[in-house]
């Protein structure tokens, strides 16, 4: 099952039995399209029977193939998890999730209702460009969540700013107890400024690049806390104010120009 969100996001869902069977919130799953392709980390929006369903965003090569050549009935390489760290969730009591991009609102839905279980009062800020973004309610947490509130960076649909923005409103009149938030690893590292004095934990879903997604690579490495983790096994979820958001970010743009190339050599066919 294929899925728009926006113009530039969408759903995909595969069977992956052996995924839903293990998998728990704060996991996440690898895919290949075929032998020699991009082993491509994403996180897990909805676990529907035996199929996992994904938040993708047409940003390069293997994610415009998807989109343009897979239909119901095709096969991926690969479906490989579920992978990564499950969260230890408790009853916290007032729970912020956040999210601005495709990993971030996807891992949202499954957190909300894992929390809501525990007894958290679940409060959810999601932040797009315009109102012409923001996706289909079903694919919100808006039935999860306590308060959902969704906020534009150009005013509009709902609030107008940043999740962050919003947040800083909540934790000055609330208590706020935990935060948990995914999506552009710009704007954590800002998230991670703004709570420095907040007496809550603040976790971040830190999304870097992954190649055998089990820890041999080392190519998700992140400076966390002053030693070497990695995100796929020790992570993804981090606590966001010990994490050395410079060296992610700097990291992170490794492979800009390959990236660019390959997508353009794929649209040229």
């Amino acid at each position: 099952m294929k899925e728009d969100l926006n113009d530039q996001d969408y759903y995909l869902e595969v069977e992956a039995p052996h995924v839903t069977k293990h998998w728990k919130p704060g996991q996440f799953v690898i895919i290949m399209t075929h032998e020699k392709g991009e082993r491509v980390p994403l996180s897990v929006a909805t676990i529907n029977g035996g199929r996992v369903g994904m938040f993708i965003k047409k940003l390069g090569k293997t994610s415009v193939e998807l989109y343009r050549e897979f239909r119901v009935g095709s096969s991926l390489y690969a479906v490989s998890g579920p992978l990564g760290k499950p969260l230890k969730l408790e009853d916290y009591g007032t729970v912020v999730l956040a999210s601005d991009a495709v990993c971030g609102h996807a891992e949202q839905l499954g957190l909300a209702q894992e929390l809501a279980k525990l007894g958290n009062k679940v409060i959810s800020i999601q932040t797009f460009k315009t109102e012409k973004e923001v996706y289909p309610e079903k694919y919100l947490t808006t039935k999860y969540a306590d308060e959902h509130y969704i906020t534009t960076l150009d005013g509009t649909a709902g609030y107008k700013g940043h999740y962050i923005d919003l947040l800083r409103e909540l934790v000055a009149r609330r208590e706020v107890k935990a935060v948990f938030a995914g999506g552009a690893l710009a704007s954590l590292k800002k998230l991670a400024e703004a709570t420095a004095g907040l007496d809550a934990k603040v976790y971040a879903l830190v999304r870097t690049i992954m190649v055998d997604g089990t820890g041999m690579c080392g190519s998700c490495r992140v400076r966390y806390n002053g030693v070497i983790a990695y995100a796929c096994r020790d992570g993804p979820w981090f606590d966001a104010r010990l994490v050395d958001w410079d060296d992610v970010l700097r990291r992170d743009a490794r492979f800009k120009k390959i990236e660019k190339i390959a997508l353009e050599k794929y649209l040229a066919r």
